[in-house]
């Protein structure tokens, strides 16, 4: 659990500044990946359930917003799929409230960027590309990533597998 939640945060945030998309792969994984595990530990079936509803929850919220174009679909996939490792409670409040502001942090960043002499140099080098051009979205990606792993050590999983060490 250390290693997989983690590990897939970052993948998410490396991925969107690459490429500006978030791959199917890394949601469906996180959320197979909790399934698998989530058994080993001492969650009791009804939490079990109550962090996959936490998921199911975010995840409409999410698509009403990727509906009105004010999210990517990437993005809403991960956020539900990172409401699943979660759970109800404050570390889903503490995720949700570090990605929201973490993107705004990472929006005013890349907006000063884009309008700055800086950005032609930025936008000759691949990690840099598309979080350079003016035209490009904003890679919440890594927002959403930092924010997991700010988050997860408060989550029942994440202070589970902290305990076993």
């Amino acid at each position: 659990m250390l290693t997989i939640f983690p590990s897939l945060m970052l993948i998410a945030a490396v991925s969107d500044i690459l490429t500006m998309r978030i791959r199917n792969r890394v949601s469906v994984v996180l959320v197979l990946a909790f399934a698998l595990l989530a058994p080993f530990t001492d969650m009791i079936w009804k939490d079990y359930c109550w962090h996959l509803g936490s998921a199911g929850c975010v995840l409409i919220a999410c698509f009403g917003l990727f509906a009105l174009g004010a999210m990517g679909g990437g993005d809403a996939k991960m956020l539900a799929a990172t409401a699943c490792w979660m759970g109800p409670g404050v570390a889903l409040a503490q995720y949700l409230v570090w990605s929201a502001f973490l993107g705004g942090l990472l929006t005013l960043a890349l907006l000063a960027l884009r309008y700055s002499p800086l950005a032609s140099a930025a936008s000759n080098t691949r990690l840099l590309r598309h979080v350079a051009d003016r035209k490009a979205g904003i890679p919440y990606g890594i927002a959403l990533g930092a924010a997991g792993l700010m988050a997860f050590p408060s989550s029942p999983l994440g202070a589970w597998a902290l305990a076993q060490m």
